[in-house]
């Protein structure tokens, strides 16, 4: 029978995988779609894991949750940006990052089937029980964890793939108050016995110095000096997201700049705006027809360090709720994230250097936030806006 442990009670409980185990292992898998705010706030746990138990090499398995039998879009699945930071990251012996399409899949379950596992951890959290089946697959006979869920008492299906396990933990705490860091610390506090201090969840990056140097090199193409020389500031800015509700109309973007030129504090900033490859050319067009001076368009065309590189160099940066606010916090610059009022656990973490602006109804899209709002906040000393919605500071005072 598996054992199930509720997020907010986990440091009072016995740890889900026995020290015994943990002692006799030599390596251990872990499963998990890693998105890049994910990995921002999972790494502090990746190390913390590896300082605990430096005798247990850890092999990561990246899921990629879009996998299709379509070969037209194995080319775009191939490449997944936080391969490149992974790949970086020495607490990692071994990546498995070839699962875009069930026959990838078939030869990397395979390899790692060969590895004799003695330890398999899940951190899936949608497809609970197809995750739940896949590490029994991959490892017979070794101490298996995965996410689960309630499951109906006539869900046999289910009831038998939850009971293969050796161990399970729930997705998430009631408490919505936690931030998506305490729950990730949780869940390691409660598999293996780890703390994670709160000081150590704030994000980290070491950049490659090539990054570093190409940050420089556009800059200097722009005529805009390195940041420890300029007089003036840069602001970098990003309204785009894939989802539409997380998204800002680039004609907010370009009158917020608009209106920041004009206010004395900002009057002779220079400014970035990011963009997705894809939308390059529409982004220009419309920058352009903008008619704002001192904008110059970005996109991380060739690497994901191009984007913290540049993030790196900047004074302050405005985005909405993507990756981008967890890596300002990572390479230490002030942010003003953009955010609706749907999940502020996941707000940037780093409290002195960040400012959110909600949106000012609970179902709106980012969209619904003001330009005149926006330059309220930038008025505001960083970190000195509410870090919770209103729906929480009413919970919390109750």
């Amino acid at each position: 029978m598996t054992r199930q442990v509720d997020a907010k009670s986990l440091p009072m409980l016995s740890q889900i995988v026995p020290p015994e185990v943990l002692q006799k292992s030599n390596k251990i898998l872990f499963v998990a779609h890693l998105a890049l705010g994910d990995f921002t706030y999972m790494q502090a746990c990746f190390k913390a894991f590896a300082e605990a138990y430096p005798h247990i090499k850890i092999h990561l398995w990246v899921d990629e949750v879009r996998r299709t039998y379509d070969f037209r879009q194995w080319r775009h699945l191939q490449k997944y940006v936080v391969f490149d930071w992974l790949q970086t990251c020495p607490m990692f012996e071994k990546l498995y990052t070839k699962t875009y399409s069930p026959f990838v899949l078939r030869d990397s379950i395979r390899e790692a089937q060969a590895e004799d596992y003695p330890i398999v951890v899940s951190f899936g959290l949608a497809r609970r029980p197809m995750y739940a089946k896949m590490v029994r697959k991959i490892s017979k006979k070794g101490f298996v964890v995965a996410m689960t869920k309630r499951v109906r008492f006539y869900d046999f299906r289910k009831h038998m793939i939850y009971g293969a396990l050796d161990g399970a933990i729930p997705v998430y705490s009631h408490d919505k108050t936690l931030h998506v860091s305490d729950v990730y610390a949780n869940w390691f506090t409660g598999l293996f016995g780890i703390q994670v201090p709160h000081e150590k969840r704030v994000p980290t990056m070491d950049v490659p110095q090539q990054w570093k140097d190409d940050a420089l090199r556009q800059l200097e193409d722009w005529g805009i000096a390195a940041k420890d020389r300029r007089q003036h500031p840069l602001v970098f800015l990003n309204a785009f997201s894939k989802p539409p509700e997380r998204s800002w109309p680039l004609a907010k973007a370009t009158e917020l700049v608009r209106r920041m030129q004009g206010d004395p504090k900002w009057a002779e900033a220079d400014f970035v705006i990011n963009t997705m490859p894809e939308q390059w050319e529409s982004t220009q067009r419309e920058v352009q027809a903008s008619g704002v001076p001192r904008i110059r368009l970005f996109s991380a065309h060739d690497h994901f360090f191009q984007l913290p590189a540049m993030l790196e160099q900047s004074d302050l940066i405005i985005t909405v709720e993507t990756s981008i606010m967890h890596l300002a916090n990572a390479v230490r610059v002030p942010v003003v994230a953009l955010m609706r009022q749907i999940n502020p656990e996941w707000a940037p973490i780093d409290a002195a250097n960040t400012n959110i602006v909600y949106t000012p109804e609970p179902d709106d899209w980012i969209n619904k936030i003001s330009v005149d709002t926006v330059m309220e906040f930038l008025h505001m000393p960083m970190g000195s806006a509410p870090r919770f919605t209103p729906a929480q500071l009413q919970r919390m005072a109750s």
